[in-house]
């Protein structure tokens, strides 16, 4: 029987996985439910259904932090347990696994290494940066491009990278993401209004909004805690509010992204300014961002279709082409060697 190919782009929130056979993309939350701190009580989308509501003897946790690998056993256990609607990984496979630009050779391994070590016995491993991966996934010649700068914004990082003459030529990983959104609209509302709301609250609060677009007057009632009485209740809550919660993190970006532009040689930069700044990841798709982007950086900005998979559907690519497939490199190459 032939074996399989998976492509897998592990995000600090969402493992988005391509299974070759199948010919499907697929993703699941990357949490996992510990009950009494040893017993395995949930994985994948169950677990992240039970956040914050669980008792006191299971705790919810996430795998991943800002990108790497931070609970290897946890994000292993998940990994190889990830089975919905009868998927699941094949024995002896071959994965091709997106990984962050800027972070250090030792915690590429990491997910080498998690893959390479685990229950399904990888067959071969190899990697690519996710940067690459989020080109190919908008169908830009990522070897021969003159420049071209993506941003994906994710979970809980924010990937600047600048493609010019087939490689990464510049690149920064930001420690913002849509947690930090949420945890400022979180901070906001309960300074403001004195009212309690969860993650999954604001959450829905950052995406129902049209942030950058809906009008001013906007408000949406949402269900939390008065922190005066105690008492669950519901308060309506202004975009205005949320907006102002989000400013200091997306100008945060705004300033990273003008930095490495102004580090950008001259013939790069110039063809940039011409092609646009190029987003992806899943707080991309939130409603007039390339606006507010194109307005603050001054150039075209275009968002990736799906911009959430975008990473995985640049792997998909890369997997069934002999010519992409040059991207992507083993971790066992000689120059990887001393890390084995």
């Amino acid at each position: 029987m032939a074996r399989n190919t998976y492509g897998l782009d592990l995000g600090s929130y969402d493992i988005k996985v391509y299974d070759k056979k199948q010919d499907v993309i697929w993703k699941e939350k990357n949490v996992i439910a510990v009950k009494d701190k040893r017993d395995i009580y949930a994985v994948g989308d169950d677990a992240y259904r039970m956040y914050e509501k669980t008792p006191e003897s299971i705790e919810i946790l996430f795998p991943m932090k800002e990108g790497t690998i931070t609970g290897f056993t946890n994000m292993q256990f998940l990994l190889q347990n990830l089975i919905k609607g009868g998927r699941q990984f094949s024995n002896g496979s071959e994965y091709v696994v997106a990984v962050p630009t800027d972070v250090t050779k030792v915690q590429k391994k990491a997910f080498f290494d998690l893959v390479i070590h685990s229950t399904a016995r990888a067959k071969e491993v190899n990697i690519v940066e996710r940067s690459i991966a989020d080109a190919i996934g908008m169908n830009i010649d990522a070897r021969n491009t003159k420049g071209t700068f993506v941003v994906n914004f994710g979970g809980e990082t924010t990937e600047l990278s600048v493609l010019a003459g087939g490689g990464m030529i510049l690149n920064r990983l930001l420690p913002i993401g849509g947690r930090n959104y949420d945890k400022a609209i979180i901070t906001l509302i309960r300074n403001s209004h004195d009212f309690l709301i969860g993650m999954h609250t604001a959450e829905a609060l950052r995406r129902r909004f049209e942030i950058f677009k809906a009008d001013s007057d906007a408000a949406f009632m949402v269900a939390g805690r008065d922190l005066i009485t105690g008492v669950p209740t519901q308060k309506a809550i202004s975009i205005n509010l949320v907006r102002a919660a989000m400013k200091d993190s997306l100008m945060e970006c705004i300033h990273a992204i003008r930095s490495l532009l102004d580090r950008t040689p001259p013939e790069v930069r110039t063809e940039i300014r011409k092609s646009g700044l190029f987003l992806t990841g899943g707080v991309a798709d939130s409603a007039g961002l390339d606006t507010y982007l194109e307005k603050n950086v001054g150039i075209p900005v275009r968002t990736a279709v799906n911009p959430d998979i975008c990473a995985v559907n640049g792997l998909k690519k890369i997997i069934l082409s002999k010519d992409l497939r040059q991207l992507a490199f083993s971790m066992l190459d000689d120059r990887y060697r001393w890390m084995s």
